[in-house]
């Protein structure tokens, strides 16, 4: 029964990934109607994420924010059901590069390229869109859900143009895999990791933050180049990404270097734009104290 059941959710949801853009906008400003003032979806952990990452913005100022992210929220989610229709031509005309030769230059010295981002913006089109812009293998890094069979549905949708996606933890073994190609591997380092994996905390977003040390440790275990993929939204249904260097060279870096650097790139940028940023996810389960403990 589950099966079936999940089968048909697919199919609907299929079915309304063929709508224009123009209609699924109208959806997105339905979808904000029903989870901000009917469910109420997450407004609390919204709500407490927003006052602990900016207590010197007024109640006023947070609301606002608040509000401006459940409505970008439902654009999310139906920008995310278009990606199972979506054509190539469409994807290379609402996401640009603005400087595709900095990731090039390195790929042409014969580099692979990690690739930094967050939950930031619409990451799931990036996964459309990248192996459309790069001709090298396009690998990204994900956590597993908890819901198998919607996980394995938006695995295939995200694979469509060519993306592989890797589970976390058949990280390394991918990446020695590869190590005789050249590729980039995306990851979304804003991920909580779980109690017994929070080995180091960043101060991000005015707070201690548990971060995964998967990208730094991949980075320094193959020298290869780390950038950091700004995020902005320059109008409805258009995305635009700068590359930012991290590290060049990973092998003179210091110990967490590589993850403080980019725990700051994100926070620059949700500071700019913060209603773009995931705030209904439970970030913040635990202190250094309670780990500590």
């Amino acid at each position: 029964m589950n099966t079936s059941l999940s089968r048909l959710n697919t199919f609907f949801l299929s079915l309304i990934s063929h709508l224009p853009f123009w209609l699924l906008y109208l959806l997105a400003d339905l979808v904000f109607i029903v989870l901000f003032y009917l469910l109420k979806y997450r407004r609390k952990v919204t709500q407490t994420n927003l006052a602990n990452a900016f207590p010197e913005k007024s109640v006023k100022e947070r609301n606002q924010i608040e509000r401006k992210f459940y409505r970008f929220l439902g654009d999310m989610i139906v920008e995310s059901l278009k990606m199972n229709s979506i054509s190539e031509k469409d994807i290379l005309s609402r996401c640009q590069i603005t400087n595709p030769e900095l990731v090039q230059g390195f790929l042409d010295q014969g580099h692979s390229v990690l690739l930094a981002t967050g939950h930031y913006g619409n990451w799931e089109w990036g996964n459309l869109f990248m192996p459309l812009r790069f001709h090298e293998k396009m690998v990204v890094i994900y956590k597993p859900l908890s819901d198998k069979n919607f996980g394995e549905y938006l695995n295939k949708i995200r694979s469509r143009f060519g993306t592989e996606m890797i589970p976390m933890k058949l990280t390394m073994r991918k990446i020695i895999e590869m190590k005789n190609e050249k590729y980039m591997v995306g990851f979304a380092s804003d991920q909580t990791p779980t109690r017994h994996e929070s080995k180091y905390f960043t101060n991000f977003l005015n707070q201690p933050t548990a971060v995964f040390l998967g990208l730094e440790k991949i980075a320094k275990a193959t020298n290869h180049p780390v950038v950091f993929v700004q995020t902005e939204r320059p109008r409805r249904g258009y995305y635009e990404y700068t590359f930012i260097t991290i590290a060049k060279d990973p092998s003179v870096t210091a110990g967490y270097e590589i993850t403080d650097l980019n725990a700051q790139k994100l926070e620059q940028v949700i500071r700019r734009r913060p209603e773009l940023w995931l705030w209904s996810h439970k970030r913040w389960k635990f202190t250094p104290q309670e780990i500590n403990q």
